[in-house]
């Protein structure tokens, strides 16, 4: 095994040295400022542009790499500044109007639009980036980018900014006109600037994308290719002060069937979201009082695993401008108001006369804090500090019929830090700390972690890594501290046609962080392979296709040092010449030792091998139907399991306004084996039948660009259907059981639906009402269909919310232009 890895990466090595990819001479723009009114209105027709700096002859980013723009469908763009912001203005021509891709989406979405952005790298430093753009009906979208791939590798489209911009559709293309208030974006207060920037323009029907500097795919990074915007002289940082208070009233209904509690429940909210710049560079971001009830529900489903689901974060403030916060995979939000890691054991609170009644499944969170920014010397910091309230179990006595509470989470304070020095060659090193501090004597917890990201001068090499140590104190004994370690590292080509990565990764066995983070595995040692090569020069039937072959070995790294997994794929992606995207995968896994599966200290399972494979096909995204699915199929060694995988999506594009898309995934699995329950000191597997269907239909109406509706209805069943027992032996092989004889089957529903209607009625300020209504079927009963559960699934009791939320922003410096215009009038 090792030598043939020591080969593999000799030959790996040995094909880079031959090749090279260097981007192009970067681009410069003058900075021109105006004094000149602009009405923002799509239409370029005010004096000002005239003497705006101008960029012509767009560059093809794809699907012909280097092509310049056909005189056509060329775009003309204007740039300039005044003291308030940035105008953003020109003219992108087509063959017709028909050519023009247009859907209404809501912002922040993409559809099947044509659009033109403007991207700013403030420092300089090709690491941070802003992001605006706009598309022919008016919508806008904006993100931040930081370091990734060439293909959105690297976008947080939860950053949401406050700016202005319109377009107009004309018979021979279509306009635009935008303005990017200095109150949008983060720079230094130097007297003369110069920033990294570039503007893209995609064509949704041919799915060609151009840039004015020109982009290498086969270069690392997006904002390493940029032009340079300079002479930027005398704009100031402005106060940077924005409210954005709440009022909502939910209303909720849930059939109790009981007098004494009322079915009916009505709460009224209020609270607060503040934004204010410390100075240039850094933002403090506080909610009080948050309400998330906007927020898509999580879709649940039955977890089989010995793992702990990974839900979506969905609540704004967690998502919103947190790209730092990522660094070193140490931070899941979810922790905080929602999955919190630690809770009280239930028994140690029911007796034998007690019942459960209710376990929220959130904490109230009192307050949430965000400081984040980078210096004009690349430093950057970000820290969120967030408080939860007490949780609390309501427990009743069956015989006093009385109930009391007990604490199921206690107030808690959840931070992290995060100290982040962009150096030269878009490398970087990075220091995290998490923190969570718990009331009434619990444990606390702490982790630590050094990371850094180093690419040499022509950004064609990278190696990197992490270093991570975790503390419990008071976790198994008061006044006793449990202490853990963790560490990766990485070598890789990152540029280039062909490009390759080596990694290790350990974790010993008393590494946690989990109060803070998401961590499924502990005590391994795994190293990764991944090499690739891509095509990117259109033929005569594709336009790319990228091929990569990935390997991992596992190893458990103490008690005992044995071998745990190992697989090998090879992928296959591309993109056809009528723009279709096809795919294959197919993949060996060998027999493996799996000590997580038996639910117990130190047991294991000696499992199964298997090989894989899968198949995936999308048609043209661009079109009024488009049709997408997967196919995927595993063959156990083991009781000749077989498992199966068909998912299906198609999407109807009715008009602008109307889009309707449908999504069923079905995933029957034969004879396969896993964990049943315990039986006394033993551990029972079950031979199952495993059947679960997930179905998706999402309705989207948008009365203009800045009002429309979503519906999503999803109805998710999962049955386990055992017909056989087995008890698990010392040495991990099972041996039949025939005395067990309880009846673990399972079968779970879960049905959603989320409606929203969104209308914002002035620039940050929104109206949204939302109704969400859920039901939840959980039985034992493996014997029916899914039509059936379905029905029966329907006649749940089911919880209905209806809320009706009003946000409003307020920009301090706006509001006091308009009290002192009214003073003076």
């Amino acid at each position: 095994m090792r030598i043939k890895t020591i080969t593999s990466f000799g030959i790996c090595l040995a094909l880079c040295v031959c090749t090279y990819a260097q981007s192009p001479v970067a681009k410069e723009l003058p900075a021109k400022r105006t004094t000149k009114p602009v009405k923002i209105d799509g239409l370029i027709n005010e004096e000002a542009w005239k003497d705006a700096a101008e960029m012509t002859n767009l560059t093809e980013f794809r699907p012909k790499v280097g092509a310049v723009e056909p005189p056509e469908t060329k775009t003309i763009a204007y740039l300039m500044y005044d003291d308030e912001g940035i105008y953003f203005g020109g003219y992108c021509y087509e063959r017709t109007k028909d050519s023009i891709a247009t859907e209404l989406t809501g912002r922040d979405g993409f559809g099947t639009n044509d659009y033109i952005g403007l991207i700013f790298d403030t420092y300089n430093d090709k690491i941070n980036g802003f992001e605006y753009f706009v598309t022919p009906l008016g919508e806008q979208w904006d993100a931040k980018m930081s370091p990734g791939g060439n293909d959105n590798g690297g976008e947080d489209f939860s950053w949401n900014a406050v700016w202005s911009s319109k377009a107009v559709i004309h018979n021979d293309g279509w306009s635009f006109e935008m303005h990017i208030p200095f109150s949008a974006i983060r720079f230094s207060k130097e007297t003369v600037q110069t920033w990294g920037f570039n503007i893209t323009r995609r064509r949704r029907k041919t799915e060609q994308q151009y840039t004015w500097n020109p982009i290498d795919p086969n270069v690392n990074g997006f904002l390493t290719q940029e032009a340079t915007w300079t002479g930027i002289t005398n704009i100031k940082p402005p106060l940077r002060l924005q409210f954005s208070p709440y009022f909502s009233n939910v209303t909720s209904h849930f059939p109790n069937n009981d007098p004494a509690i009322k079915d009916w429940n009505n709460t009224v909210n209020g609270g607060m979201d503040v934004k204010y710049g410390i100075n240039q560079a850094f933002t403090l971001d506080v909610t009080l009082i948050p309400d998330f009830g906007q927020v898509q529900s999580d879709n649940r489903v039955l977890n089989l695993s010995p793992y702990e689901v990974r839900f979506t974060e969905n609540r704004p403030f967690f998502t919103e401008g947190t790209e730092l916060f990522s660094k070193g995979d140490l931070f899941y939000s979810r922790r905080i108001g929602k999955d919190a890691a630690y809770t009280h054991r239930l028994s140690e609170y029911l007796s034998a006369e007690d019942s459960l009644i209710l376990a929220p499944n959130e904490s109230k969170i009192a307050n949430a804090t965000k400081i984040s920014g980078r210096t004009s010397k690349g430093l950057g910091v970000a820290m969120l500090n967030a408080i939860t309230n007490n949780r609390y179990y309501s427990i009743q006595n069956n015989i006093t019929k009385e109930t009391r509470k007990e604490i199921l989470e206690t107030l808690t304070n959840y931070n992290i830090l995060v100290l982040d020095q962009t150096m030269k060659n878009n490398s970087s090193v990075s220091l995290v700390n998490t923190s969570v501090l718990r009331s009434g004597g619990d444990y606390d917890a702490n982790v630590t972690a050094g990371l850094f990201s180093l690419n040499d001068k022509k950004n064609m090499w990278n190696v990197s890594g992490k270093l991570a140590f975790s503390q419990l104190v008071g976790y198994k004994e008061k006044g006793k501290t449990y202490s853990g370690y963790s560490h990766s590292f990485s070598f890789g080509k990152t540029s280039g046609r062909f490009n390759f990565n080596v990694a290790q990764e350990l974790v010993n066995k008393t590494f946690n962080n989990n109060d803070l983070g998401y961590l499924s595995r502990w005590n391994y040692i795994d190293h990764y392979m991944r090499v690739g090569y891509n095509w990117i020069k259109p033929t005569n039937w594709y336009n790319r296709i990228y091929v990569n072959i990935n390997g991992q070995y596992s190893r458990r790294f103490t008690n005992p040092s044995d071998f745990q997994a190992a697989n090998i794929n090879v992928n296959t992606n591309a993109q056809l010449k009528n723009l279709w995207q096809v795919g294959t995968s197919v993949g060996y896994e060998p027999k493996g030792h799996d000590y997580f599966e038996p639910r117990k200290e130190g047991r294991v399972f000696n499992g199964w091998s298997n090989y894989f494979l899968s198949a995936w096909f999308q048609t043209n995204d661009s079109k009024k139907y488009t049709v997408s699915a997967r196919m995927f199929y595993v063959d156990r060694s083991l009781f000749n399991s077989k498992r199966y995988m068909i998912a299906f999506e198609n999407r109807y594009r009715f008009n602008n306004n109307l889009t309707v898309s449908h999504e069923i995934n079905v995933s029957p699995q034969k004879n396969n084996v896993g964990f049943a329950a315990f039986s006394g000191s033993d551990i029972i597997f079950g031979r199952r039948d495993i059947a679960t269907v997930d179905n998706l239909l999402n309705i989207k109406y948008s009365f203009n660009n800045m009002m429309n509706i979503n519906t999503r209805i999803r109805h998710y069943w999962s049955k386990v259907n055992y017909d056989k027992y087995f008890t698990l032996l010392q040495n991990g092989d099972l041996g039949e059981n025939n005395t067990f004889t309880a009846n673990t089957n399972q079968n779970y529903n879960v049905f959603n639906i989320d409606m929203v209607y969104t209308w914002q009625f002035a620039p940050g300020s929104f109206i949204n009402v939302i109704w969400k209504n859920a039901a939840e079927q959980f039985n034992r009963q493996a014997t029916e269909g899914y039509f059936k559960n379905f029905e029966n699934t329907m006649r749940q009791d089911e919880v209905n919310n209806l809320t009706v939320k009003v946000i409003y922003f307020i920009d301090y410096l706006q509001l006091r232009k308009q009290l002192k215009k009214k003073k003076q009038a």
